[in-house]
């Protein structure tokens, strides 16, 4: 049995959001062919995702040191705490799915603080003396991301940074695979719209039986 994180960065339900949409299609298709595996949904724009901010970075430092975590400021416990849950959870995961949108080239804010939030050295990932090293091996990822124009070839494939972050990342910490199923061209050509979202779902439903 493996345990599978849905993680959701977008604000839309599958009625307002073509990644959305293919995204359900995934899971739907995935857990009737894993139906031992235990799928957890987190929703970022629903969930309590703390920035690193001055609270969170001084409650690491007193824990460092020695400073039990009951002694940490109220606000210090309450970030520190969460975060620990989300690495945790993020920790347990043998597989990760990533539904987003395309947004100004990149991922929605929310999504950037969550990958803050779970790259924490001595967790998914660790310093030698010759490079940092990944430490979540043998895990699989997909990333299903909708774009409203074309990025996978042609002039404005170099714009495209939402896709290649969560690459770099997963390679970071050496997750054994990762791969996109893309939903793009749809706001170019609206007249396709249909036909690209479809096409899609097609692939998605596939990929999902031996992902």
């Amino acid at each position: 049995m493996s345990n599978v994180l849905y993680i959701t960065a977008n604000p839309h339900d599958e009625t307002g959001s073509y990644s959305m949409e293919v995204g359900e299609a995934f899971i739907e298709s995935y857990r009737d062919s894993h139906p031992n595996d235990e799928i957890v949904h987190l929703d970022l724009y629903k969930a309590n995702i703390p920035y690193l901010d001055a609270d969170v970075f001084s409650g690491w430092e007193k824990l460092r040191t020695g400073i039990s975590f009951d002694k940490l400021l109220p606000s210090e416990r309450s970030k520190v705490g969460r975060l620990a849950e989300l690495g945790g959870q993020f920790l347990l995961a043998d597989k990760y799915i990533f539904v987003t949108p395309l947004w100004n080239f990149s991922i929605p804010a929310i999504l950037k603080t969550y990958i803050d939030g779970v790259a924490v050295s001595g967790k998914t990932f660790k310093y030698s003396k010759e490079r940092s090293i990944g430490l979540l091996t043998g895990k699989k990822a997909i990333h299903i991301q909708a774009r409203g124009d074309i990025y996978s070839e042609g002039p404005d494939a170099d714009m495209e940074m939402g896709h290649r972050y969560l690459e770099v990342m997963m390679k970071f910490f050496e997750v054994a695979s990762f791969e996109g199923i893309f939903i793009e061209g749809h706001k170019r050509f609206p007249e396709r719209a249909q036909e690209i979202k479809e096409k899609a779902i097609s692939r998605a439903i596939e990929t999902a039986k031996s992902f």
